[in-house]
């Protein structure tokens, strides 16, 4: 967040544990993005995308966040979410390469290899690793039938995880 350049004029008082004892009643002017300011998060988003679109990569057409850098046959995916970045490529030397990249303008941390990513581990989450699959779109000759013998379904469960899929259907319209 504290890479972005914001653009309105925006005010905040002195921290207590840095007050002038000179001038208590002045307030400093904010000139970059800062933790906590609703600004900070579009700031860095516009300086990050220009960043990666001024080094060859495009956006994506359905996800604004998702950039795609195609090099020789081969393709360098970043997505960016709020303030974290995960990448992948089918070619390791380019996901080096966007490292050292990302590491010359942007003070950051790489955490190794990707385990989980928000939504996307759902059916561990739900323990719906070993299940049946069912084939989609659905058999429309097969008529569904009420398992008499079945459990009552806990409606929170229900509902989350039908949230976790109508995420899927915004972040992955190939689903």
């Amino acid at each position: 967040f504290l890479y972005g350049m914001i653009e309105e004029e925006v005010y905040v008082c002195q921290p207590p544990e840095f007050e002038d004892p000179d001038h208590p009643n002045k307030v400093y002017k904010v000139v970059k993005a800062l933790y906590g300011l609703h600004q900070a998060l579009r700031a860095w988003y516009e300086t990050l995308a220009n960043y990666l679109l001024g080094n060859g990569f495009h956006r994506g057409k359905i996800d604004q966040t998702l950039f795609i850098k195609r090099q020789k046959g081969d393709i360098l995916l970043v997505q960016v979410y709020v303030h974290g970045i995960i990448f992948g490529s089918t070619k390791k030397e380019l996901c080096i390469e966007f490292e050292r990249l990302m590491k010359d303008k942007f003070q950051m941390s790489s955490l190794g290899e990707l385990t989980f990513f928000l939504g996307l581990q759902v059916l561990r989450k739900f323990n719906f690793s070993d299940v049946k699959s069912a084939s989609t779109p659905v058999d429309m000759e097969k008529t569904l039938v009420k398992d008499v013998d079945g459990d009552d379904v806990d409606v929170h469960l229900y509902r989350s995880m039908i949230g976790s899929l109508m995420y899927l259907t915004t972040s992955r319209p190939d689903i």
